[in-house]
C-alpha cells in the first residue's frame, strides 16, 4: 500500500482575513467578529493583532473588550464568507475529489495517489495556498503528514501563513513534542487532570502507565495512548456523517424563571424544523438533548432517548430538569437531537 498523504488546510483567521481583504484600515488593528459587548454577543474569530490581546473565538464579546479596550467588533456576513469557501473548494477539487470539509475554512485533502506536481504533497499544498491567495485574497495554511491526526497539528505549527510537513522519518519524534492540548478530545478539564500527572506532551503521555491513563479517561485512554504515539487510521471522509442537529439561542437579558425558559421550547422547535428542512436531513433521531448555559457560565446537557412525536413533551421535561441542577438566570438555551444513520426516513418535527 502507498504511504497514505493527507493535507490539511485551514484559513487564517477566517472571518477576520475577509473582512481585512475588503477593508484594509482593519488591517493593523485589534479586531474581532461577533456580536455587540452591550448585548450578549459571543466572539466567531479574531484577527492576530486581537489575539495578542488575549482575544480567542467563544470568547464573549464583554470579555474580549476587557481584555483589548481598544478592539474593533463588527457582525460580519455569513454570504461573503461562504462565497470565498465555494473558491477555496473549487480550488481543491482541481487536486482531488478525496476532501472532507470540516467548517468553512477548513478541510482535509488526502492526495495519496495523485500524480499532480510529480505526486509531492508539499508542492501541491503550496501551490493550492497560492491558489487561494491569489483568488481569493486571504492566506491558508496547510499541514501534511501520513494521517489526519499530524496533518492538523502540522498545519497550525507554522501559522498564520505558512506550511509545515511531518516527514515519515521524522514523525516519532515529532510526536513527542506535540502538547497534549493539540490533542482532538482533550479540553481544559482533561489537560488539568494530565498536567497533575506530569503529562505536558505527546512524549510525557507516551511514558504514563496505561492503567493510570484508564482511570482518568475510561475509554477514551485507548484512543488517547494511540494518538500520543501519532497513531490515526481515520480516512478523509467525502460524506462525513452528522452526528447532532441543534438549535441554540443566547438571550440579550438573562431568562430570570423556569416558565420564561418553557416559553422559549415553542419557538426553538420551529427554529430547529426550519433549519432541518434548510439541510434536507435524512437522518434519524436517536435522542432527545436539551443545553442551557446559566448566568454564571456554568452550562449542563440533558438528553433522553427518542420517541417520535413526543417532540415537545420530552423537551419541556428535559428543560425542567437541565434548569433545576442550578436553578439560577439562563442566559443561553438550546436543543436538538442525537443522531443515526438512516435514510429510510426523514425525520419530522411537528409542533403540539
Amino acid at each position: 500500500m502507498s504511504q497514505r498523504k493527507i493535507i490539511h488546510i485551514d484559513a487564517d483567521c477566517f472571518f477576520a482575513a475577509v473582512e481585512m481583504r475588503d477593508n484594509p484600515k482593519l488591517r493593523d488593528i485589534p479586531l474581532a467578529i461577533g456580536g455587540a459587548a452591550n448585548s450578549r454577543g459571543v466572539i466567531s474569530t479574531a484577527n492576530y493583532v486581537a489575539r495578542e490581546y488575549g482575544v480567542r473565538s467563544a470568547m464573549s464579546s464583554a470579555q474580549a473588550v476587557r481584555q483589548c479596550p481598544h478592539l474593533t467588533i463588527i457582525p460580519g456576513n455569513m454570504q461573503k464568507y461562504r462565497d470565498v469557501s465555494q473558491k477555496m473548494r473549487q480550488i481543491f477539487s482541481e487536486y482531488t475529489s478525496i476532501i472532507e470539509p470540516l467548517s468553512l475554512d477548513e478541510a482535509y485533502l488526502d492526495v495519496t495517489d495523485i500524480s499532480l506536481c510529480r505526486g509531492s504533497a508539499t508542492l501541491m499544498a503550496e501551490e493550492i495556498r497560492q491558489k487561494i491567495e491569489a483568488s481569493t485574497g486571504i492566506t491558508v495554511s496547510a499541514g501534511i503528514a501520513a494521517n489526519k491526526f499530524l496533518a492538523k497539528v502540522a498545519s497550525d505549527w507554522n501559522k498564520p501563513n505558512g506550511l509545515f510537513v511531518v516527514v515519515p522519518s521524522n514523525q516519532a519524534e515529532f510526536v513527542k513534542t506535540i502538547p497534549i492540548k493539540r490533542i482532538w478530545g482533550i479540553g481544559k478539564v482533561g489537560q488539568e487532570k494530565l498536567n497533575k500527572l506530569g503529562v505536558v506532551t505527546c512524549g510525557d503521555l507516551q511514558q504514563l502507565d496505561f492503567t493510570i491513563l484508564s482511570q482518568q479517561f475510561g475509554r477514551f485512554a485507548h484512543r488517547l495512548s494511540q494518538l500520543a504515539l501519532g497513531i490515526d487510521e481515520r480516512e478523509v471522509q467525502v460524506n462525513r456523517i452528522r452526528k447532532s442537529f441543534s438549535i441554540e439561542h443566547t438571550y440579550e437579558k438573562d431568562l430570570a424563571s423556569t416558565e420564561a425558559c418553557l416559553m422559549q421550547v415553542p419557538k426553538l422547535m420551529e427554529e430547529l424544523r426550519r433549519r432541518m428542512e434548510n439541510k434536507k436531513s435524512t437522518l434519524n433521531p436517536s435522542k432527545f438533548y436539551v443545553k442551557v448555559k446559566f448566568d454564571n457560565f456554568q452550562q449542563t446537557t440533558v438528553e433522553k432517548a427518542y420517541q417520535k412525536g413526543q417532540e415537545y413533551t420530552f423537551f419541556i421535561m428535559l428543560m425542567k430538569e437541565a434548569i433545576s441542577r442550578q436553578n439560577r438566570p439562563v442566559r443561553l438555551l438550546g436543543l436538538g437531537y442525537r443522531l443515526t444513520s438512516n435514510d429510510s426516513m426523514q425525520l419530522s418535527l411537528p409542533l403540539e
